[in-house]
């Protein structure tokens, strides 16, 4: 098929409807939905509200809840781990602190803990991948935080809690708010390059479901930006770290608190036994589980397996009956499906457009309102089918110059820009083709405002938990997340293992789940936690176009 500036023909003949409409466009607005209206697309478009993407858990603490079926396939699953291949006589690492995740929330945490008193030697982080491939790093956007005089955490706080649908618990959402601007203050200090004006004031712009513009930005590569910064503060301190050992289960003692865990080196399969005070949960998501058929944003790590480890001793998981959807996932070309386009890339202006050029919805909804609104679209009949036949939504980047002036994109979408490039596709002369991709794991495991779990010994921070963003996330709270809650676990862990001693070693509540499985007569495929992502039979482009 040729291409001409990488799209083929048929698309440029929807791209010039968008040109010839562009200056309307531009002046067209389309007023937010109301609550009900909201509510409406939800219920009719978005893969939360679908009967088939989720059911009842049958075993374990939260045996009834309905969860999506991925997540409850694995809950309900036998663990990988053969407890008689374990010695847990012979302990590899004694420590104070296990850290189970190498992203943005482990890192702090160790930092932080490194802060309140914990000696060096007493903090190991372990890591599936190396130090830092997660998420966190992968994050475009930006992070929010209410420090102008026009704003305040307590308007912060309301747009977090609405966003969320008001499933949040409060006392989450709260230190979400109020802890962002010394997060703020602590990245300057720590060398994080911001974007700002020439008068040095922060450049603010907004996202969706936001009141006040509070998204702090360095270009659309602000994830990166925060780990270097982090994550060079942790290797300069020579905070210990285990690359390629993920753990595979907990360890409880007799008195039933978590107390370290199992690792496996994926290149040497050895076993490791460490010990620990406290441990802390910080595995990320699960998008690599592609819940509901969609591609996914998600790093290759992600696999859900802190939840499947925490629900093996006990604790208690929340919110997973849902899952955040991107409205804005590449669709084309095929090598970039399922990858981000930055919300930025509407907050800098940009509107959604059908094949006719017409904008059909506000362009900075709340995401999963957002996504809705592009499935719908696209199940009208309105939206551009790729040449593998999968249907997607103009994002109009080319507006952004006209609304900020000739080389915005370039500034601004530095690493947008460069992705597209590679496929001949100048983002700044013309539109991108985008849809709905699975991005973030709203829930997760139950913590409280000192990332305790209901299960002594074990705390969790950043997308591995649930509360903190209800249903919905909205933008620029991911990052946010992970430094205010990674820095609480940090400072409430070094608090609690001073008095904290650890009993005798035990894996018998993995033979114990591992019974109630087989007396339940459930029968999945494969055992978990997973670690790593199967690939090699039904691929996430074939589930896509399962469910289009």
């Amino acid at each position: 098929m040729k291409l001409i500036d990488g799209y083929p023909q048929y698309m440029l003949d929807s791209i010039k409807k968008v040109e010839k409409k562009r200056l309307a466009n531009l002046d067209k607005s389309i007023e937010p939905m109301s609550l009900e209206e909201r509510q409406d697309i939800l219920n009719r478009f978005h893969p939360d509200f679908m009967d088939s993407s989720k059911r009842e858990v049958a075993i374990g603490p939260d045996k009834g809840e309905m969860f999506y079926n991925g997540i409850a396939d694995l809950l309900e699953s036998s663990s990988i781990l053969d407890t008689s291949e374990v010695d847990l006589s012979k302990i590899d690492y004694d420590v104070d602190i296990l850290i189970i995740g190498g992203g943005g929330a482990g890192t702090m945490a160790a930092l932080f803990a490194l802060e309140n008193g914990v000696p060096l030697d007493e903090i190991l982080i372990t890591t599936k991948l190396r130090h830092g491939d997660a998420n966190s790093i992968m994050a475009q956007g930006g992070i929010q935080a209410a420090d102008r005089p026009e704003d305040s955490p307590i308007l912060h706080y309301l747009d977090i809690y609405g966003g969320g649908h008001f499933t949040n618990k409060p006392e989450l959402a709260k230190a979400l708010a109020m802890d962002a601007p010394l997060i703020i203050k602590w990245h300057e200090e720590l060398g994080v390059m911001y974007d700002r004006h020439d008068n040095g004031e922060f450049q603010e712009l907004s996202g969706g479901g936001t009141s006040r513009n509070r998204m702090h930005s360095a270009k659309d590569y602000t994830g990166m930006e925060l780990m270097r910064n982090i994550r060079d503060r942790s290797r300069n301190l020579d905070i210990p770290v285990l690359e390629f050992c993920p753990i595979v289960e907990l360890l409880l003692d007799d008195k039933g608190s978590v107390s370290g865990g199992v690792a496996f080196n994926i290149e040497t399969h050895e076993y490791y036994v460490i010990r620990a005070k406290a441990t802390l949960m910080a595995t990320g998501g699960s998008g690599r589980l592609h819940l509901a058929g969609y591609p996914t944003t998600n790093h290759y790590g992600a696999t859900g397996d802190g939840l499947i480890m925490a629900y093996h001793v006990g604790a208690n998981l929340r919110d997973l009956d849902t899952i955040q959807i991107h409205p804005t996932g590449d669709i084309y070309p095929d090598p970039v499906i399922g990858i981000l386009s930055t919300e930025k890339i509407r907050g800098l202006g940009a509107k959604p457009l059908n094949i006719h050029g017409d904008p059909f919805v506000f362009p900075l909804e709340p995401r999963d309102v957002e996504s809705a609104a592009f499935i719908a679209e696209c199940e009208k009949g309105n939206g551009i089918t790729t040449p593998t036949g999968m249907p997607g939504i103009w994002l109009d980047s080319p507006m952004i110059d006209i609304i900020h002036g000739p080389g915005t994109v370039y500034e601004k979408l530095a690493g947008e820009v460069r992705k597209f490039r590679r496929f001949g596709i100048d983002m700044a002369k013309h539109p991108i083709l985008v849809y709905p991709t699975y991005h973030y794991q709203n829930g997760g495991i139950e913590i409280n405002e000192k990332c305790e779990t209901n299960v002594a010994g074990l705390f969790a921070a950043g997308e591995v938990t649930g509360g903190v963003h209800g249903k919905n996330r909205l933008m620029g709270n991911s990052l946010l997340g992970f430094n205010v809650f990674g820095r609480r676990a940090g400072i409430f862990m070094a608090e609690y293992v001073k008095t904290r001693t650890v009993g005798t070693l035990s894996l018998d509540h993995i033979d114990k789940f591992n019974k109630t499985v087989e007396e339940a007569g459930l029968k999945h495929e494969g055992k978990a936690p997973i670690i790593l992502p199967e690939y090699r039979g039904k691929e996430a482009l074939a589930r896509a176009l399962d469910i289009l």
